[in-house]
């Protein structure tokens, strides 16, 4: 099958397409999906560029999430079957099955049972292939570690982004008044399609200060960091005493933790790729429960997911260079079988 291959660490230029060899059913809960389309996300460029999680793993098949067709089923699989269509995250940290990687920048790969969705009717799937990881991490961010009520008031940084376009989507859902931060006009007017009820522009603003003047000097209820950590303890003055703040990245090392303290400020992290570093077969069937229900709001029209722009499988170098320069709105997606078998 066809592939991108990374041998080692390092730039672009190690993204290459290769013919390797295909994934198997193995074990008795194993799914072979043949894969339409794959997006390309931040954690993709970092492990490019830094290293797997899973040592000793090169040759390596990057790509989280995808979507497509189950192939084939392993004797113990039942609740899908050859022809079904799926959605899931899953692969591209360096899992292998014996000599062959396991990502989503490839025709195939073999999946556990667990971890697939259905996918949604109304989406094809080059947009559902844009949709797992963004929609369990900002899933899992705003309801399983902040537990977000209505009526809340929500600060989602970077509204623009993967993660932070279905936040803003899902905490209005759930009943909350939103603040996103943005850098352009076009991205603006993005988020308030998205459902933003304040766009901060921040570089012409001081997020803090208008967060306050939000709330009437009250400060916002949830901080959702999706891009810039380095600028978490400047929002802690326009928070609610006994507020929440949430992260996707890593945290800073000069975070102001008394002044957390001081307001009774809860401080979590959020990264959706838990179960697949530690094989924790409950949170990964929790993680497709979430696809799920997201699906369920999908064909709905309550929530959506932006493809910005689609690619041959071969132009994923043009994918990584751009989410690293750090302008992308919405999902980059290859379309891995092709754009129009894809839709």
């Amino acid at each position: 099958m066809k592939a991108i291959v990374v041998e080692k660490s390092g730039g672009v230029d190690g993204l290459t397409l290769a013919e390797v060899a295909k994934p198997e059913v193995r074990a008795p809960n194993d799914v072979l999906v043949k894969v339409f389309a794959a997006s390309v996300n931040p954690i993709d460029t970092k492990l490019r560029a830094q290293g797997l999680y899973v040592p000793e793993s090169y040759p390596a098949i990057l790509g989280c999430d995808g979507a497509g067709v189950v192939e084939a089923v392993g004797d113990a699989v039942e609740q899908f079957q050859v022809g079904d269509p799926v959605y899931y995250c899953y692969g591209g940290l360096g899992q292998r099955q014996g000599e062959v990687s396991l990502g989503n920048h490839a025709e195939y790969i073999v999946v556990p049972e667990h971890v697939l969705a259905v996918k949604p009717d109304s989406l094809g799937y080059l947009q559902a292939a844009a949709a797992p990881l963004v929609l369990i991490t900002a899933w899992e961010a705003l309801f399983d570690r902040v537990g977000l009520r209505s009526g809340q008031k929500v600060f989602v940084q970077g509204g623009a982004g993967g993660v932070g376009h279905v936040a803003i989507q899902l905490a209005k859902i759930a009943g909350c008044t939103v603040a996103t931060s943005v850098s352009t006009d076009e991205k603006a007017s993005f988020v308030e399609t998205m459902g933003a009820d304040l766009v901060i522009r921040y570089q012409d603003e001081d997020v803090a200060e208008s967060l306050l003047a939000w709330t009437d000097g009250l400060g916002v209820d949830v901080c959702f960091a999706t891009a810039d950590i380095n600028a978490m303890s400047a929002w802690i003055p326009a928070m609610a005493h006994y507020g929440q703040m949430v992260s996707v990245l890593q945290l800073p090392q000069d975070l102001d933790f008394k002044a957390l303290r001081l307001k009774n400020i809860s401080l979590s992290q959020e990264l959706m790729l838990t179960p697949m570093l530690f094989d924790l077969h409950d949170a990964a069937v929790h993680q497709a429960a979430i696809l799920e229900e997201c699906g369920q709001l999908i064909d709905q029209g309550q929530l959506t997911v932006y493809v910005a722009q689609v690619l041959p499988m071969e132009d994923v170098a043009q994918a990584h260079t751009q989410l690293e320069a750090g302008h992308t709105q919405g999902k980059i997606v290859l379309a891995i079988a092709g754009e129009e078998e894809a839709l």
